[in-house]
């Protein structure tokens, strides 16, 4: 099993999470989040005056997902989050070695 982190622009949020369910991958934590990449933030002028935002509002999606299906949600999470502009964000793959679902005490991939 895969556990995908994926940083995102917050506008693209609900596309990715409606592509995912049409995969039959409804499940997932999303948290806001706030970071910069290679860019270091945007400079933007408010009432004349010019100001640096270092750290920009973001959204991380984590879902785990069985090793099978590892490409193929990766590619609808990229189709559906790319601009095509700086900041759209990265995707993260880990290893995920268990799971234990605690209502049922199921484990492994039939707790996904």
């Amino acid at each position: 099993m895969k556990k995908i982190e994926a940083i995102i622009r917050p506008e693209r949020l609900s596309i990715v999470k409606d592509s995912l369910e049409e995969l039959g991958y409804p499940g997932m934590t999303v948290t806001d989040v706030k970071g910069h990449g290679a860019q270091r933030g945007i400079t933007e002028q408010w009432r004349g005056r010019t100001y640096r935002v270092d750290l920009l509002a973001k959204v991380k999606i984590e879902i785990v997902v069985a090793d099978q299906d590892l490409d193929k949600i990766i590619d609808c999470i990229k189709k559906e989050a790319q601009t095509g502009s700086i900041g759209d964000g990265k995707i993260f793959v880990s290893t995920i070695d268990d799971i234990h679902r605690i209502r049922t005490g199921e484990t492994g991939e039939a707790a996904v």
